[in-house]
């Protein structure tokens, strides 16, 4: 009995990136579709129509979405449009065709400043080659201001343009010649790194957030950038589930001490996520104020601050203050809730930081003025935390949040803890 012919590069292609089952597809459907605002999922019937000999061409929504989920054109999934008189795809666009792709992405996606937008449109309109170092240097600074539209409005406003983003620069390094393509790689290492955190603070699946981490470290191995590769360690390791310390320590720890050498303000954050996780696991507080002591040798070994951004140096915002609101935040987790009250509310008074930074060590506060037996200010504080928080959806101060309000759960009757446990369950999921 002859097997019927399938699409196999759909197939390739989805296994590729880990999803070994037509179930597994669906699932990060919605939530691609979710991050970018599109209506709608699919089940598995639809992925198995996709995986037929001829798929028919998907829908507006549904092309943007596999888009973003595979970072490829669609001819490439082995989509043939169903218009007549229509060429065979070609392996590669021609530039008419990888222009207009990339202004109607580009242009399209609320990522750039109008100047910005207008210097990009220029170099793909005028430029010979669209993937000349001036182009890089273009999508560099698209990403910095996605980062800006996070930080100003959320991560669920910055996901379309920033996996957008990281879909324009993929298609480029297939196309590149080798320096650019080292180039671009790069920069996708960092904006998958970003895609990623974007992912896990919107709420998305984890294992959605997983992907991009993977294709973030990938390139970072790719393009031999050894620091790079620790960083994304360190933010996978921020990211693991506090109920699986032994996890955050071993990423932790392997990107504080691995086989590279990190910048100073690097490497500081990375003993200091160290000294959490030890916190975690139960070491004894010297252990945990020993390695913070070493964060903050580290930290000393650094240059002046610069602002910080997605692509320039690593952890280059990483500041005293910061550390110091860290540093709380593993005295927290280590028992000490007196200690973490006292450093954070000195920090937060008298330091400067971003409106998620401050909603998110906020929330810490609140947490630690409920395990330090003060259910009233802890909800207050908490109060306080969830007005900058939930208008952004800034994911893990809400996450600490809500982590507040169990702890204060025998407190329920009172007044500011009901009004607290009563905004959090208001909140839209």
């Amino acid at each position: 009995m002859s097997q019927i012919p399938g699409n196999p590069a759909f197939r390739t292609a989805r296994l590729e990136r880990g999803w070994h089952s037509q179930a597994d597809v669906a699932d990060a459907y919605a939530a691609h579709a979710a991050a970018l605002g599109e209506p709608g999922s699919i089940d598995v019937r639809q992925v198995r129509r996709w995986e037929s000999a001829k798929p028919g061409w998907p829908n507006t929504s549904a092309r943007r979405v596999l888009s973003a989920m595979f970072g490829m054109p669609l001819e490439q999934l082995g989509f043939r449009p169903h218009h007549a008189g229509t060429k065979p795809a070609q392996t590669t666009e021609d530039p008419v065709r990888r222009r207009s792709f990339l202004q109607g992405v580009l242009g399209a996606a609320p990522l750039l400043t109008d100047a910005g937008r207008e210097r990009l449109n220029a170099s793909l309109r005028h430029a010979r080659r669209y993937t000349d170092r001036a182009l890089v240097g273009h999508l560099a600074t698209a990403l910095d201001e996605v980062a800006r539209t996070d930080g100003a409005t959320g991560p669920r406003q910055a996901l379309p343009a920033a996996t957008e983003l990281l879909a324009v620069i993929e298609q480029l390094a297939r196309e590149a010649s080798e320096p650019v393509r080292q180039e671009l790689l790069g920069l996708g290492a960092r904006a998958a790194e970003f895609t990623a955190w974007l992912h896990r603070d919107a709420g998305v699946p984890p294992h959605v957030a997983a992907f991009f981490y993977d294709r973030a470290v990938e390139w970072a191995t790719v393009t031999g950038d050894g620091p790079m590769h620790a960083y994304i360690l360190l933010r996978k390791a921020q990211a693991a589930d506090r109920d699986d310390p032994v996890r955050m320590l071993d990423l932790a720890r392997t990107a504080a001490h691995g086989p590279w050498r990190l910048p100073p303000r690097a490497h500081a954050e990375a003993l200091q996520q160290e000294a959490r996780a030890l916190a975690l696991t139960g070491a004894a507080p010297e252990t945990v104020a020993r390695t913070l002591d070493e964060a903050h040798h580290a930290l000393d070994q650094a240059g002046p601050a610069v602002p910080a951004s997605c692509t320039g140096p690593l952890c280059a915002g990483y500041t005293e203050e910061r550390l110091m609101a860290q540093a709380a935040i593993s005295h927290r987790e280590a028992g000490q809730p007196t200690r973490a009250v006292a450093l954070l509310q000195q920090h937060l008074a008298h330091g400067s930081f971003a409106l998620r930074d401050r909603a998110f060590f906020t929330a810490h506060l609140s947490g630690a003025l409920a395990a330090a037996g003060d259910p009233d200010h802890a909800a207050a504080t908490g109060l306080a935390s969830l007005r900058l928080a939930a208008g952004p959806g800034y994911g893990q101060a809400l996450g600490e949040l809500r982590r507040t309000a169990a702890q204060l759960r025998p407190h329920a009757c009172r007044p500011a803890v009901r009004e607290l446990r009563q905004a959090l369950t208001a909140l839209p999921i």
